[in-house]
């Protein structure tokens, strides 16, 4: 099991695997950080890629 802070409020998020991860990360912004995750409605697919790339990288340091 891994653990990365949420870069929003350090909250920690975890998860077995990197899918496991983001479900649980998902699930945290939704419920924490509405307000963000509605500024990211209609971004470019290419910004969401790249937060990905960058939360594995967190993960696989973790």
């Amino acid at each position: 099991m891994k653990t990365v802070k949420c870069e929003i409020c350090d909250a920690d998020i975890q998860g077995e695997d990197i899918d496991a991860w983001f479900k649980a990360a998902f699930a945290h912004w939704t419920a924490e950080h509405a307000d963000i995750m509605k500024q990211m409605e209609g971004k470019p697919k290419e910004e969401g890629e790249k937060w990905m790339a960058e939360a594995k990288k967190r993960f696989d340091a973790a």
